[in-house]
């Protein structure tokens, strides 16, 4: 399957360029003035035989050699005889000649006009007919050619890759390709035998594209780009950068597909996900590892596919409340262990779970179930992979020459070049694709600091300061601008968040202020900071009290998520649960309070999958989740809290509206460090139906506890985390409590509460007294 032929010269062949030298005329005695039949000298067949020709359409397919005198030229190293006959294959023009033992044949036929024909190629193995792909004319319009390189275009999708074409009457495949530093770029495959002779493709000389039309090859088949550097060496056959399906790995090869065929039904879904403010909104993510979420021992251990996925994710999720399935990247990649952060084919699916129609199928049931769907995706950087992006051509093309500056020595990867027009549109026009093509309702971009800070993770003099001396990689910034900005142009409704992880100012502020133009960025300070305070004793958290408290001074900065992603159950860190401390009781019900604390905080939220029933173990992406757990009620009692948590969320206003409005939270008790315990109310727009948020993350019952209330009225306990139900002891306030008119921590009237051990309440204010 290498595609390489052993008989490849270096040097043996000619340029585009040098084409027109090669044509040499040959003398037939003609008179009269009729110019003399031109033929190709030697050199110019063996360029062709050795698959080392610039230019093959100046040799090959037909051409007028004198005034209605026609040569046809093909490459067919299988072929034993080949003819030119008619398009209705049956009527014979001409015999063709071998010229060359590795298989060029040419004949001549006489012709009013350009003709059309198809060869008569007989094998070892049968006879068949064909069309010539060097009988067609170019694929792509020079308008294409040029708005490539144009970022925020959806050209790079439309016109690179493999897509399926009628031409002429005609089906197959019209194939291009970016390579412009290449001197021959051959299609090779299943329809060809992986034989870089047969299918050298047409270089489009000002963009840089080569090009070739497929007449006649069925979808399916498996297919890379055998290229020549420019220095004539062969690279490693390259899987095609816009791929729209690919092979399941180990295996690395490309699909003839093309773009997916949808027939979408989710019309409704898509016209109300632009009504409103997304910041307003109750968003609520799933995040999910479509690998290791479920699986079936019973066959093998094998994953789900999307389409049972559909089938049982889906539910689960809507079940459970949340508002968007947030995926690990599923663009395709090879490394099962990469967990999909170092993918290959950007414009592919995975194939480990289907096809692309199969994953358009789960994308649509997510909508008809009323979630969205968002895609972890990776612009930072890409594997090494021979097959993929880097040394494409022979050259530094997609990534920075300069390690420096192009290769990330944490991750062993490459650094997008984001200063190149090229590279910049292929990324943007990625973005656009999966939310146009898929319905995609939003990207999560990944490691946007590393993109954002050219010394990130580097020592003095192992990175380059950019044109005014500074650390910030401007083109990477300009890159992110464009980017969103095209996201939110083209994907009314659809959000882009960031994984940005330092004090980087504007990162989810508009472009037109200076930002960088996110919908939202992941709070990696809150993550961090209320994480260790979790981990530590009770008796110790007195010490810590800030960890809670100090996100508020930036909680309105930016318009945040509150993650407690994949990343905080690997690597040694264990599980939530395993986070938390004190005896099997307190763990789970220090998990509950959390959580609790978690949804009534100001921000959208973000839990990784299994961390709603509480997974003991850490995360393994080689294994399903540990579905068993939920006949344990203490683990079905955080999956029932979960549950209950998102509903809260979700239906009242005062949990939501104000995520990133600092009007929308007020603080009621914040320095009770000694007994761990603090409270908070949150507004929506309707300031008459506020909440109140208390927590006590002590073992200790806090009976008495008075807590200043910003209207009277009865305020129905909404939920307790240490409830029955969910596995808690029970302790509560009976379902609500009066506010009375007394002044306490600043606020009009008070609530006398009872506090839960390890335990957080959230209490709405309801009209009427009593309930």
């Amino acid at each position: 399957m290498s595609g390489r032929n052993t008989n490849d010269k270096d040097g043996a062949g000619a340029s585009g360029r040098e084409a027109a030298s090669i044509l040499q005329p040959v003398a037939t005695g003609q008179g009269g003035g009729v110019p003399a039949p031109q033929d190709l000298s030697a050199e110019a067949i063996a360029a062709v035989a050795h698959a080392s020709h610039g230019d093959p359409f100046a040799v090959l397919g037909p051409h007028e050699v004198a005034p209605g005198l026609w040569e046809v030229r093909a490459m067919l190293p299988q072929a034993l005889r080949v003819w030119i006959v008619g398009v209705d294959g049956a009527t014979e023009l001409a015999a063709m000649q071998r010229r060359h033992p590795a298989g060029f044949f040419s004949g001549r036929f006489e012709a009013g006009g350009r003709p059309g024909y198809r060869l008569r190629i007989e094998s070892a193995d049968a006879t068949s007919v064909a069309y010539d792909p060097y009988s067609f004319m170019n694929v792509l319009g020079e308008e294409e050619l040029i708005h490539i390189a144009s970022p925020g275009s959806d050209t790079v999708y439309r016109a690179l890759g493999a897509h399926r074409r009628t031409i002429g009457g005609v089906e197959g495949f019209a194939v291009a390709v970016w390579a412009p530093n290449a001197s021959r770029v051959s299609v090779v495959g299943d329809f060809n035998g992986w034989d870089g002779r047969r299918h050298p493709m047409r270089l489009r000389h000002q963009a840089g594209i080569w090009e070739l039309f497929l007449p006649e090859v069925p979808a399916g088949g498996r297919y890379k780009f055998e290229i020549r550097s420019h220095n004539g060496g062969l690279l490693p056959l390259k899987a095609d950068p816009v791929a729209f399906a690919a092979e399941r790995p180990p295996a690395t090869a490309s699909l003839l597909h093309g773009q997916p065929v949808q027939e979408w039904s989710d019309v409704d879904w898509m016209a109300r996900r632009g009504d409103g403010d997304p910041r307003s909104k109750p968003i609520s993510i799933y995040e999910c590892h479509l690998g290791s979420w479920a699986r079936i021992p019973e066959e093998g251990d094998r994953f789900l596919t999307y389409r049972e996925m559909a089938e049982r994710l889906v539910p689960y999720v809507r079940d459970m409340g949340f508002t968007h399935i947030e995926l690990l990247p599923i663009t395709e990649f090879p490394f099962d262990g990469s967990w999909g952060y170092q993918p290959v084919s950007l414009f592919a699916p995975t194939s480990r779970f289907g096809s692309p129609e199969d994953f358009a199928f789960f994308v649509e049931a997510a909508h008809h179930a009323g979630l969205g769907i968002l895609l972890d995706w990776v612009p930072a950087h890409f594997p090494n992979d021979p097959h993929g992006l880097g040394n494409f051509d022979g050259t530094h093309l997609y990534e920075h020459a300069d390690p420096r500056q192009g290769f990330h020595q944490d991750w062993g990867t490459y650094i997008y070049n984001f200063g190149r027009q090229e590279v910049a549109s292929f990324l943007v026009a990625n973005a656009r694709f999966w939310l146009e093509r898929y319905h995609l309702d939003g990207l999560r971009v990944d490691a946007v600091a590393s993109m954002l800070y050219l010394d990130y993770s580097r020592k003095q003099g192992e990175w380059v300061p950019n044109r005014y001396g500074g650390n910030e990689n401007l083109e990477a910034i300009d890159f992110l601008r464009r980017m969103n900005e095209t996201a939110y142009s083209v994907a009314p409704g659809a959000i882009t968040v960031a994984e940005e992880s330092t004090a980087w100012p504007g990162v989810s502020h508009p472009t037109y202020t200076g930002g960088l133009g996110f919908g939202f960025k992941w709070n990696m300070g809150w993550m961090h900071d209320t994480l260790r305070y979790m981990t530590k004793e009770p008796i110790h958290r007195r010490y810590h009290h800030h960890d809670l408290t100090f996100g508020m001074l930036y909680a309105f900065t930016e318009n945040f998520v509150l993650p407690l992603s994949h990343d905080e159950v690997v690597h040694g860190k264990g599980s939530l649960l395993g986070k938390m401390p004190g005896d099997r009781w307190q763990r789970f019900a220090n998990l509950r309070a959390y959580f609790g604390f978690m949804w009534g905080h100001p921000g959208k939220k973000l839990l990784f999958m299994g961390g709603e029933f509480a997974q003991e173990r850490e995360w393994n992406h080689d294994a399903s989740l540990d579905w068993h757990l939920i006949s344990d009620p203490l683990h079905r009692g955080v999956q029932a809290l979960v549950r209950d948590l998102n509903r809260a969320y979700r239906t009242i206003p005062a949990l939501h509206e104000g995520d990133a409005d600092g009007s929308g939270f007020s603080w009621l008790v914040a320095d009770d460090r000694d007994n761990s315990v603090l409270a908070f109310a949150r507004f929506g727009k309707d300031r008459d139906r506020p909440v109140i948020v208390v927590c006590n993350f002590t073992p200790v019952p806090r009976a008495g506890y008075r807590i200043g209330a910003p209207a009277g009225g009865f305020w129905r306990e909404v939920v307790n985390t240490d409830a029955d139900i969910y596995g808690g002891s029970g302790l509560g306030n009976l379902g609500g409590i009066e506010a009375v008119e007394q002044e306490s921590h600043g606020q009009p009237f008070s609530l006398m509460l009872t506090c839960p051990p390890l335990g957080t309440l959230i209490l709405e204010r309801v009209s009427g007294s009593g309930g």
